[in-house]
């Protein structure tokens, strides 16, 4: 009600808002390095590189002062060769990697086929270890087996071969054994001191036989 009254009052003319004007700026805008509320951002060589490659000439910025100094220059090609590496570069960093793939492929086909060649004797060694641990399985078997029966005998009764009794009985023919071996040894020696004295006689001339000889009977 309220404004239907004020309507009246102004003679029925229909309030409303009026659209703004589109803001029409003749020419090319350049920043005023002078003015202090110009932003920095349109002071910069990157900012005037934009006018002229929008503008050309006719944004009023001399090209020569776009191109880079010498030392922005050197920094752009220091990165481009870190970043972009030539041709010939990228052609000599593929053929290194080429060559050592080839390498390595050689190097393995070379332990391969060494490999290889070596099989056969591989094998047989690894029969003969076999038949070695078998044999000596088979002995180890048969030597518990003559234990238990001698076991048997000397106890009258059947022993466990993890029994403490049977353990005893095994650590005493072992002791009676190294004595025995130890006998041999000493026999064996006395057989040969005997050879060598004996080829030695023969060896010498007829003088020395009669000494030795009677020697030998005193």
């Amino acid at each position: 009600m309220a404004a239907r009254g004020s309507r009246l009052l102004l003679g029925g003319v229909r309030l409303y808002n009026a659209k703004p004007l589109k803001l029409q700026l003749k020419g090319i805008y350049r920043a005023d390095p002078a003015d202090p509320c110009t932003p920095a951002w349109q002071l910069t060589p990157e900012y005037e590189a934009k006018l002229f490659g929008r503008h050309g000439k006719a944004s009023g910025v001399d090209p020569t002062r776009l191109w880079p100094s010498l030392e922005k220059l050197q920094e752009m090609e220091a990165e481009e060769r870190a970043w972009y590496p030539s041709l010939k570069e990228m052609q000599q960093s593929l053929d290194a990697k080429e060559s050592e793939a080839e390498a390595k492929q050689r190097q393995k086909e070379e332990a391969i086929a060494a490999k290889m060649a070596k099989m056969p004797q591989m094998i047989e060694n690894w029969q003969k270890e076999k038949e070695k641990r078998k044999l000596k399985e088979q002995q180890e078997k048969e030597r518990r087996r003559l234990l238990l029966a001698e076991a048997r005998e000397q106890y009258g009764y059947h022993l466990d071969h993890h029994s403490a009794e049977f353990q005893e009985m095994v650590l005493e023919r072992e002791k009676i054994k190294r004595m025995e071996q130890k006998e041999e040894k000493k026999r064996m020696r006395g057989i040969l001191a005997k050879k060598a004295m004996e080829s030695k006689i023969l060896s010498s001339t007829p003088d020395n036989k009669e000494e030795m000889a009677e020697q030998k009977d005193t």
